[in-house]
């Protein structure tokens, strides 16, 4: 179980322009990440992921460079089942022992962004390897699951009014999705844009589909406000990161003036940032990206403050297919997992990483019950679509 390689690669796969959307991040051409591949000395693989940015926007030269040259040469010779002591160890740097010694964290100063990255894409690969190691799912080393399955919502809706409700729709239609997710917020210019497309949704969808929708951070609490009063009469399932993740103050504000449930998560990292969400009860619905928050390791701490504060844990999925099946894995193995997060826009870091077909049925996906993570993953595409 001795770590023999660690290797990142940014992987940047295409997007057809028939299915590129235009949202608040501009116009996506292409889906972005740094994908991890570590191997032990007896040859067992287990592969992880890295973001340093929502969705598919953003450049992944530094994070990869950061993994290749600085976090992967600590990690040769380490024991690849000792998770918990390497994710610290990386965390509080050249104080890990003093740390590790005393019973509490003393990290260095560059203790979030890239870092912990960084460290999420080891967390996740390391639980693979467990797993494969041990010939169980990585959900039956975390506790168990809470069932074969878990339900699914579809995430998308960037049509306009005229368009909204038929785009949602074929969501249901394909997967059979009682709930659908739409984007809102600065992409439209103005609030009450944002207001008629979502009523334009639940019109033609009726009161069946719960409808979600995501600000990506762009309102600020006034314009949430405004935006909340003027869909008052939708019954939004909830609002996601209505005002942006750096005002925990004005998040707060905004929830105790709205009857919405608000859901946050994808742009915080580590179980403190979490902590301080729950305590100034400033969400409802958690949403850790595995790929972003500290891993599989750091989004069950966060289920575990989910489950304390009487919360729910939907993580961000929006990602490549080591991050969504490590969401998978915490879902099922949580007290308060909540929903899977499954893209409708076009996403090709799931579904041509994966040589499993990815899909929902009847709105539910069926959880992986082979060794690790259960991602099968094609190395051709890493290849092929490695960035030079």
């Amino acid at each position: 179980m001795r770590i023999k390689s660690v290797e990142a690669r940014w992987v940047q796969i295409p997007i057809e322009e028939s299915r590129q959307h235009v949202s608040d991040f501009g116009r996506l051409r292409t889906f972005d990440a740094a994908i991890l591949r570590i191997e032990t000395e007896d040859g067992i693989v287990g592969w992880g992921e890295g973001k340093n940015a929502a969705g598919s926007a953003g450049a992944y030269g530094t994070l990869v460079h950061l993994l290749n040259h600085e976090f992967g040469p600590r990690l040769i010779g380490r024991d690849a089942s000792e998770i918990t002591p390497i994710w610290e160890s990386l965390y509080n740097g050249s104080r890990a022992q003093g740390a590790a010694d005393r019973g509490h964290v003393m990290p260095e100063l560059a203790r979030r962004g890239l870092t912990v990255a960084a460290i999420s894409a080891i967390d996740i690969a390391l639980w693979d390897i467990r797993g494969k190691a041990l010939g169980e799912p990585v959900w039956s080393l975390l506790g168990g699951r809470s069932a074969d399955s878990l339900p699914a919502y579809a995430s998308g809706g960037w049509a306009d009014a005229a368009g909204i409700g038929k785009q949602l729709q074929s969501y249901v239609d394909a997967g059979g999705f009682g709930a659908v997710k739409m984007r809102v917020g600065s992409m439209d210019g103005a609030a009450h844009v944002s207001a008629g497309r979502v009523q334009a949704a639940r019109k033609a969808l009726g009161p069946g589909i719960d409808i979600m929708v995501d600000a990506h951070g762009t309102f600020t609490v006034a314009e949430a406000r405004r935006f909340a009063a003027m869909v008052a009469g939708c019954d939004l399932a909830w609002f996601e990161e209505p005002v942006t993740a750096d005002d925990h103050a004005g998040l707060a504000e905004f929830r105790r003036s709205t009857h919405i449930p608000v859901a946050v998560g994808e742009s915080e990292c580590t179980r403190f940032d979490f902590a301080d969400l729950a305590a100034r009860r400033a969400a409802d619905i958690l949403q850790p990206d595995p790929a972003f928050c500290g891993g599989i390791t750091e989004a069950m701490r966060i289920g575990a403050l989910a489950s304390a504060f009487n919360l729910r844990l939907a993580p961000h999925l929006w990602a490549g297919a080591p991050a969504f099946f490590a969401g998978l894995q915490v879902i099922a193995a949580s007290p308060a997992g909540y929903l899977v997060e499954f893209s409708l826009g076009a996403n090709p870091m799931i579904h041509d990483l994966s040589k499993e077909k990815v899909e929902v049925r009847n709105g539910r996906i069926a959880l992986p019950d082979t060794p690790g993570l259960g991602l099968d993953m094609n190395e051709d595409v890493i290849e092929r679509f490695t960035k030079r």
